[in-house]
């Protein structure tokens, strides 16, 4: 019986091995029939993909560099590249390319100090934003450059050219007059640093332009009040405008303003005020008279005067 088992667990673990050697077969034969089936699909798909064309060359000849025709950037100026770029500014400069030249001198100025072109870059420095119109800009730079170069050649040229960069911001009379009050001041600076420059006829016409305008800005406010029937308002600011102005070519339209004011004041008062008002209205017209007689104002005026006086006369005469 023993025998028998023994022959039976023999024969069971031999037909085992049969069955695993049979299973590993079949595996084996499936993975290669699916290798060979995937592997000539996929190098079939690699011989279909072209290879990639190389960078168009263009007709360039074999052994000749191809010219490089990308702009290059401008790097900062530097020690090294000083007299180059140098060059380069004043070309800008005398090319009438003034940002570009601006630009430039503002990168070498800090390089030049100590040497003897400092002053020169910086006056061209600030002469380019003069002549591209910026003038805030030129003024404030010719004026650092009047503290920074109080003994240069070119000191008196940059003071000059300080002064007009700020009369050309000097706005509209019926804007604000601070720059045109600060453009006043730096003229005068100027001329009492340079009395004997040769742009003292030039600073003096700029002095008038400047004062005109502070005039016609108070000499509206005057009008203003007149026509907005504010008479004693006007007559302050007349008397204002005749202190500060007195020599101003506005003189005669400031006086006829005031008349037509004193005018229109008396006709519009009490009856008890009238002969008062009427009063100094003809001493304003005696005003026009006797310091301007041959204005353009000076019929009207005249007008004035004989209704005036014939008012005067008749409350005198009904006292």
């Amino acid at each position: 019986m023993r025998d028998f088992l023994n022959m039976a667990k023999k024969t069971c673990n031999i037909l085992l091995v049969i069955l695993l050697a049979f299973t590993v077969d079949v595996c084996a034969a499936e993975f290669r029939c699916a290798v060979d089936t995937i592997v000539p699909e996929t190098l079939a798909q690699q011989d279909t993909v072209k290879p990639q064309a190389p960078a168009q060359q263009g007709n360039d000849k074999p052994g000749k560099k191809k010219k490089n025709t990308t702009r290059i950037s401008n790097k900062r100026v530097t020690f090294e590249t000083f007299e180059q770029n140098y060059q380069r500014a004043l070309k800008f400069y005398n090319n009438h390319q003034w940002l570009s030249a601006a630009g430039l001198f503002e990168e070498l100025y800090p390089l030049s100090l100590g040497t003897p072109q400092a002053d020169t870059i910086l006056y061209l420095f600030a002469d380019s934003y003069y002549q591209n119109g910026d003038y805030n800009m030129a003024a404030f730079h010719f004026k650092d450059f009047v503290r920074r170069y109080p003994n240069s050649e070119h000191t008196e040229d940059a003071f000059f050219r300080c002064i007009q960069a700020v009369y050309k911001t000097s706005p509209e009379y019926y804007l604000d007059q601070t720059n045109t009050q600060f453009a006043i001041e730096q003229i005068k600076s100027y001329i009492q640093a340079y009395p004997e420059s040769k742009h003292l006829e030039e600073c003096n016409l700029m002095l008038d332009e400047l004062y005109i305008k502070l005039a016609r800005k108070e000499l509206e406010i005057m009008k203003l009040y007149y026509n907005t029937d504010n008479y004693e308002a006007c007559q302050i600011a007349a008397k204002n405008f005749f202190n500060k102005y007195s020599y101003s070519p506005l003189m005669p339209e400031a006086v006829y303003y005031l008349v037509l004011n004193n005018y229109e004041y008396a006709k519009r008062s009490t009856e008890r005020k009238k002969p008062e008002r009427f009063k100094t209205c003809l001493e304003s017209c005696e005003k026009m008279r006797v310091n301007y007689p041959d204005c353009k104002y000076m019929k009207e005026v005249e007008k004035i005067a004989q209704d005036a006086a014939k008012q005067l006369l008749k409350y005198k005469t009904n006292q």
